[in-house]
């Protein structure tokens, strides 16, 4: 549901990083990892399954609109998802 605009306390900008702002060149991370680490947490951070789908539905477009910028890496165990990193 809508709330008057007056009623929020703190308006930001909306602001994007570019992954080499939020990604490591070194490492290759999941989607969950890298949910995180937009949201400035650690990527190893426990998330109750409400909040890991939340950062997912940022995660996600993120990703894809810097598609052009990842490489990908297949999971260690076809149960377990994949790996993204940096393109270098």
């Amino acid at each position: 549901m809508p709330i008057e605009r007056a009623a929020a306390d703190d308006l930001r900008a909306l602001e994007f990083r570019d992954p080499e702002e939020v990604l490591d060149p070194e490492k290759l991370y999941t989607v969950y990892e890298i949910g995180r680490l937009l949201q400035g947490l650690d990527p190893e951070a426990e998330l109750d399954i409400e909040t890991e789908n939340v950062l997912l539905d940022w995660a996600i477009p993120w990703m894809m609109s810097h598609a052009d910028e990842f490489v990908f890496a297949e999971p260690t165990d076809e149960t377990d998802p994949g790996y993204y990193g940096l393109a270098q």
